[in-house]
């Protein structure tokens, strides 16, 4: 079984090549690359439709084990599958919708986790409609910056701005459901602030959460809104809800999450349920050192290790690791 999903690129984290087997029996997750970037929404920041790739290249220096969650190894507990690329059309964006949907279709059929590597925010859109086409009604934590949520840019109906205004249309996602979480900062515009209420989504902004004596209660209560009245639960992800301190790879936003931050956040959420998640709008062409790239890494294997409680919690077995997880 060949290591590297496309030439010299590996199989990010080291997962079983699905794309050569077109198998997932034998696999808990599946990681897929949408290496999809749109119009470019400012100035010449381009490139994210090599973060798939990058991502990677750069998990290969990584293994499961994390010390700091009582010393679980995520790849003890799960089997990561790699099922390669959507194949988009660069010069065809609603064709490239489409395929991002009936790629994801079969995915979200099969029961597995799933996680997408981005490409820009407007991939969020197809995968969500997939998963709501699949009868399932869907709740959606979105950790970004920005509302996402323009209806349009110059005629783009799926541009990065705009895949929650698609999905506040999209039948099967339950508006109230949409949890803006991280919004923060003057890249934002009044109208976005004005959509989102109107839509009837709820905003968490920045302040929300650095004022908030609880990291992990306020992930909990996160959780707790994004289910109600929904079957299951999708976490969206943009890097540039980090500082660009952590996020040097990633949209220039200042005054964001931190690396611990969000990295609690997403563990915190996982431990709750979620059907699956994507991390987009990873700018490699920025970042020389690829850090950003590198801690995509690191927030997957936080997700998984989250999930891989939630499994063994619904199970009535808290164990993992040397001890049992029981401080979060």
């Amino acid at each position: 079984m060949s290591e590297t999903i496309y030439g010299n690129t590996p199989c990010f984290l080291g997962a079983r090549n699905l794309a050569a087997e077109n198998r997932l029996d034998e696999v808990d997750a599946v990681v897929y690359g949408v290496p999809w970037e749109g119009a470019v929404t400012w100035g010449d920041y381009t490139g994210c439709e090599l973060g798939p790739k990058v991502m990677r290249l750069s998990s290969g220096r990584y293994s499961g084990y994390l010390p700091e969650l009582d010393h679980i190894d995520v790849f003890e507990h799960m089997k990561l599958g790699d099922i390669g690329d959507v194949d988009v059309v660069p010069a065809d964006v609603e064709e490239t919708m489409n395929r991002i949907t009936q790629f994801t279709d079969p995915l979200w059929k099969s029961g597995k986790f799933l996680i997408g590597l981005g490409g820009d925010h407007g991939v969020t859109f197809p995968i969500v409609r997939s998963l709501a086409n699949q009868g399932k009604k869907v709740g959606i934590i979105h950790l970004d910056a920005h509302y996402d949520n323009l209806p349009s840019h110059e005629g783009d109906p799926y541009a990065r701005c705009s895949p929650f205004m698609r999905l506040y249309e999209q039948e099967g996602v339950r508006n109230e459901s949409i949890i803006h979480t991280g919004i923060h900062g003057p890249r934002n515009k009044p109208e976005s602030g004005r959509n989102a209420r109107d839509a009837g989504a709820l905003t968490i902004t920045i302040n929300d959460i650095r004022e908030h004596p609880d990291l992990r209660a306020l992930a909990r209560r996160l959780h707790e809104l994004a289910s109600r009245e929904v079957d299951c639960v999708y976490l969206s992800i943009c890097s540039d809800v980090l500082d660009y301190a952590f996020n040097p790879g990633g949209p220039v936003d200042g005054n964001g999450l931190t690396s611990y931050e969000l990295l609690t956040l997403v563990h915190e959420i996982a431990k709750q349920g979620i059907a699956g998640m994507d991390f987009v709008e990873v700018y490699p062409q920025q970042d020389p050192s690829q850090l950003s790239a590198h801690l995509s890494s690191t927030i997957v294997l936080y997700a998984l290790a989250g999930h891989i409680l939630n499994k063994q919690q619904s199970k009535g077995d808290g164990a993992v690791g040397e001890n049992a997880q029981g401080q979060a």
